[in-house]
This record gives C-alpha cells, sequence and structure tokens, in this order.
C-alpha cells in the first residue's frame, strides 16, 4: 500500500461520485426554480436518498463491462419520476419496484422536492445545482394535475413545442437547454430521428458540477506512469501524486475484501468523492459485492489517516439509452405500445416511453473535477393498431421448417406479374 499502488483500477477503480455530487447541476449564475418542500421530513428524504443509491448500484451492475462507466443516478431516477407521475397499474408498478421510488404521493414528491432545493442552495464554494423541464406537444391535451404535479415539486420548466410539423427544430430546442444547463459538457443528448411527429412529451433532468480539492495535486507531481488495464495491456497514463504530511484522508484499509477505500473532499467539505480500489485483477468479483450496504459498512470503517495518494487524471464522456436495460431490470411495460399506461399524464392509454437517454461528462485532474450529466424521457405517441393485412406493394416471404426456425427459402416480390 505504498507509493507505487495505483489510486484507480480497471477505467478504473470504481468510481464513485456520491451523494450530492451524483445529485448535482450547475453553472454558475443559473437561476433554478425551487420545488415545494414544505411537507419533506428528514427521515423520508435519507430513505429516498438511500433507495436511489440502491438503483445506482442496481444500474450500475447492468451497465457493467470492460469500458469506462459513468452516470449520474439522481439525473436519471428524477427524470423517470416525472414520467412516474403521469403513470398507472402494472407501468407504475413496475416503475416503482425498479427505481425504488416511495408508493406514498406526498413522501415522494416532497423528498424529491428537498433534494432538488438543496442542491441549488445557494452560497457554496462550489458550482453546483439541478434543473428540470418538460416540453410538450403543442395543443396536446395533457391533465391539469400532471403538469401541476411536476411543476409544483420538481421545478419543472414548462414549454411546448411542435414535435408533429418541426420535429428537428423541436429536437435543436431541448439539446441547447441541455447544453446551457450543463455549462456546455453535453451537446446532442437527443440524436437525429428521436423525436418524430408521434412525440408528445419530453422530461428532461440537466446535472453540472464544478469543484475544486480541499488538498490540491502538485501539477509538478504529475509524470508519466503505467496504468493495467488487465493482465494483458497496460497503459501509459498522467498520475497524479500528492504526498506530504497534509496528505490527511478518511481511508481505511478491508483486508477481508483486499480493498482501499479513500475519501477526497472539495471545496466547502459538503462534497466529496469516494475511491474503491480493490486488489489487482480483482475488479470483476468485487463488483458482485458492490451494494448501497456494503458501501455503508466500508465507509464507517474509515479513519483519518495520513497516506500518500496517486491517481491518474482522467476525462471522458458516455452516454446510454436505457429501455433495453431498465426492461432487464424489471419495468418493460412502460416502453410497450400497446399495453404502457400513462393515462396519468393525459386520461388515455395512448402514451409510453419510447427513449430515455443517459448522457454523462467528467474531468478529473490536479485542481479538482468538472462532472455534467442530463437524461431526457421522451414519450410517444402509439400508432394505431392496422385492421387488415393488405400486401399490394413489395413484400420480402420465406418458407421456413417450424420446428428448428430454418429458412428454406427467401425471396421478395416487386413484381407479382413478372417473369424473370
Amino acid at each position: 500500500m505504498g507509493a507505487n499502488t495505483n489510486l484507480i483500477g480497471r477505467a478504473a477503480v470504481i468510481l464513485l461520485i456520491l451523494s450530492a455530487l451524483l445529485l448535482s447541476l450547475g453553472c454558475q449564475g443559473t437561476v433554478v426554480p425551487l420545488a415545494d418542500d414544505s411537507q419533506a421530513s428528514e427521515q423520508d428524504v435519507v430513505d429516498v436518498v438511500n433507495s436511489n443509491n440502491d438503483f445506482a448500484f442496481e444500474l450500475y451492475s447492468e451497465l457493467n463491462d470492460d469500458d469506462n462507466i459513468f452516470f449520474s443516478p439522481y439525473s436519471i431516477a428524477a427524470a423517470l419520476a416525472m414520467a412516474y407521475e403521469g403513470a398507472r397499474g402494472q407501468t407504475a408498478d413496475e416503475m416503482q419496484s425498479v427505481l425504488h421510488f416511495p408508493e406514498n404521493d406526498i413522501i415522494r414528491r416532497s423528498s424529491y422536492a428537498r433534494i432538488h432545493n438543496l442542491i441549488n442552495k445557494k452560497d457554496k464554494d462550489y458550482e453546483l445545482y439541478s434543473a428540470n423541464a418538460f416540453w410538450a406537444q403543442n395543443n396536446y391535451p395533457f391533465l391539469q394535475d400532471y403538469i401541476n404535479t411536476i411543476e409544483k415539486y420538481y421545478a419543472a420548466e414548462a414549454n411546448n413545442l411542435d414535435f408533429v410539423n418541426n420535429p428537428e427544430g423541436s429536437r435543436e430546442t431541448i439539446n441547447s437547454w441541455v447544453e446551457e444547463h450543463t455549462n456546455d459538457k453535453i451537446k446532442d443528448i437527443i440524436p437525429p430521428k428521436a423525436i418524430n411527429a408521434l412525440t408528445r412529451l419530453v422530461l428532461t433532468n440537466a446535472v453540472y458540477f464544478k469543484g475544486d480539492w480541499v488538498l490540491k495535486f502538485d501539477k509538478k507531481k504529475t509524470v508519466d506512469a503505467p496504468f493495467k488495464v488487465n493482465e494483458e495491456k497496460e497503459v501509459t497514463v498522467k498520475m497524479m501524486g500528492l504526498t506530504g504530511n497534509k496528505a490527511k484522508f478518511n481511508y481505511a484499509f478491508i483486508p477481508e475484501e483486499e480493498l482501499q477505500i479513500i475519501e477526497l473532499p472539495y471545496e466547502g467539505e459538503e462534497l466529496s468523492m469516494i475511491i474503491l480500489l480493490p486488489k489487482e485483477g480483482s475488479i470483476e468479483e468485487f463488483e458482485e459485492k458492490l451494494t448501497a450496504e456494503n458501501l455503508d459498512s466500508w465507509k464507517a470503517r474509515m479513519r483519518e489517516t495520513k497516506i500518500d495518494v496517486y491517481m491518474p487524471k482522467f476525462e471522458f464522456e458516455t452516454k446510454y439509452s436505457l429501455p433495453q436495460i431498465l426492461t432487464k431490470m424489471g419495468m418493460p411495460t412502460a416502453f410497450q405500445w400497446p399495453g404502457a399506461d400513462f393515462s396519468g399524464m393525459d386520461g388515455t392509454q395512448d402514451l409510453f416511453i419510447s427513449d430515455v437517454i443517459h448522457q454523462a461528462y467528467i474531468n478529473v485532474d490536479e485542481e479538482g473535477t468538472e462532472a455534467a450529466a442530463a437524461t431526457a424521457v421522451i414519450v410517444a405517441m402509439g400508432m394505431a393498431m392496422p385492421n387488415e393485412f393488405r400486401a399490394d406493394h413489395p413484400f420480402i416471404f420465406m418458407i421456413q421448417e417450424k420446428t428448428a426456425g430454418g429458412i428454406l427459402f427467401l425471396g421478395k416480390v416487386a413484381d407479382p406479374n413478372k417473369m424473370n
């Protein structure tokens, strides 16, 4: 555990920007409306935060591969919470189970409102805020109760667009809002054609954080050093070093897990980065133990310790389309049409979620950390089901062996009257 220990595992450690940082957002000077948290209790807020952390690790497990991972579970949950306010029946039950939302409306709404307001408090030593917005199709009859709820408890900014006649212009407008509310770090979150004439609503959350370390790394001590991606691959990185008598951090070595855990605070000491460093070559095995409960247990064993810290500078961004993953986690109905029930939005069962897009950015250097993320939940109207099958235009056909499904013949009819 000396100076040569790499303090970040496979792309690399599991990097967890916890608590408020994963709740974050902000550009200096941005004015964000506050939500109605008048009925929030401290315990309810703690319970909602813990539930969000459970969702965070469950989603991490589903996103996990051999590449870098970074996302804001708060941003995803906040955007989907606004959709959940309009969900009913099985759709709502599945969303509640996967996202661990409180079933009690007052507890859920007021707790999210309190968290939103805490994030956006003024007079802090870092940049941090969160913003929500909804973008509704012009003249579409959304229920006023639904609009009032997301405005009141999620401080969602109301906007009307014309998805039917100007889907591309609408996409650009939403993307510009996201870019503005993430200090230009999240660009083009909604790709071309994701919005079309059937889109009726887009729900967005944006988050941004910028904070300096309490103890900054000395740029003169940043050197080229090896980073072991895996047993076969090693790369050269810019390794930062923080050494000397001032290098004291909350730290623990958990021998039964062969795990190091350290906390690097940001100025103001209200936010911090937690880094978990398992034994070299054991990241996959360790990830199976990554739960909110285990994290609390490991953090409880941390003590202020004088320790030299070495970690790489890094900067990357990620982008995820989440319907398949959320379906696998247990909420398929929200993405099905027919089947989805968002009648709390418009009084009908015509709407379903066509996409959930999440994009995130992080930069860690000697001075501190800049992180941004945004989520867009796209709600569309289902197309009317055809009442007949009329093959009166070119079509593809195949003859299969049904038991095993093997294709015996495959063809296309372009002109039934033409004899080749």
